[in-house]
């Protein structure tokens, strides 16, 4: 009927229009379940995961391992996309951990999430994964206060962590060039290029840029934590294949 066409309209309108119409069903589903917190939903706005998801390439049976779920954000989704035949490994910071990343592995119709709560910037996979998944975060491994990390060390480890063809899958915050060390923890960014070339150097070959997050208004010169622009930075999506 005409009612139920206007109401499926507006559903569509109100999970992000064209992009999440756009995405396969699975990711369209996973995103409008009902189950996921309103505090995730009401991000959605700004965070387009269903663009996300479908660009990084999660499909239902998938291996998935995502570093610092942060309170499940994604995690609650991929676990729907991957679905009872696949399975997200969530890596976390000891020192980040309240807790909240163990009550979604808790949740009911999410069996297929395990949490492991390591040292900043280790993991140790009980098997070789489709995906390797970092959201707003590849900046965070740079910033010495939080641990070190030796990037090249942290990037090979990724690249043997995965099956051969899978997918290492960044999403960052934009930096000016010529962004420092002091810079990144400063500002909680870092440049697309040294991203590229960080990961390329682990054997990685860069297989598409996403573009969804792309915010011209950005100036990059401000924390990704200033209230004139938090939540609208200039973002990134990078999807890297292990040959």
């Amino acid at each position: 009927s005409m009612k139920k066409i206007l109401l499926g309209a507006a559903l569509v309108l109100a999970l992000g229009g064209a992009a999440i119409a756009a995405a396969p069903d699975y990711v369209a589903k996973a995103v409008s379940d009902t189950a996921r917190p309103k505090t995730d939903t009401d991000r959605d706005a700004l965070r387009l995961p269903a663009d996300t998801i479908a660009f990084a390439g999660v499909k239902p049976g998938m291996k998935v391992a995502e570093l610092f779920p942060g309170g499940g954000y994604f995690t609650r989704m991929l676990s729907d996309v991957v679905g009872p035949a696949g399975h997200i490994y969530g890596i976390e910071n000891a020192k980040w951990d309240d807790g909240s990343d163990a009550k979604v592995a808790a949740e009911p119709n999410h069996k297929n999430v395990s949490i492991q709560i390591v040292k900043f910037g280790e993991f140790d996979l009980p098997e070789k994964v489709d995906l390797f998944w970092i959201t707003q975060n590849y900046h965070d491994l740079h910033i010495a206060k939080y641990g070190k990390v030796d990037m090249a060390a942290f990037n090979k480890h990724v690249f043997d962590s995965l099956k051969k063809g899978g997918t290492y899958f960044i999403l960052d915050h934009q930096a000016n060039p010529g962004t420092t060390e002091a810079d990144i923890e400063k500002l909680h960014r870092i440049e697309k290029a040294q991203v590229i070339r960080e990961v390329e150097a682990a054997g990685f070959k860069l297989a598409g840029e996403g573009n969804a997050l792309h915010r011209p208004g950005d100036d990059h010169t401000k924390s990704i934590f200033d209230k004139s622009i938090q939540g609208h930075t200039d973002q990134y999506m990078l999807k890297f294949v292990r040959p």
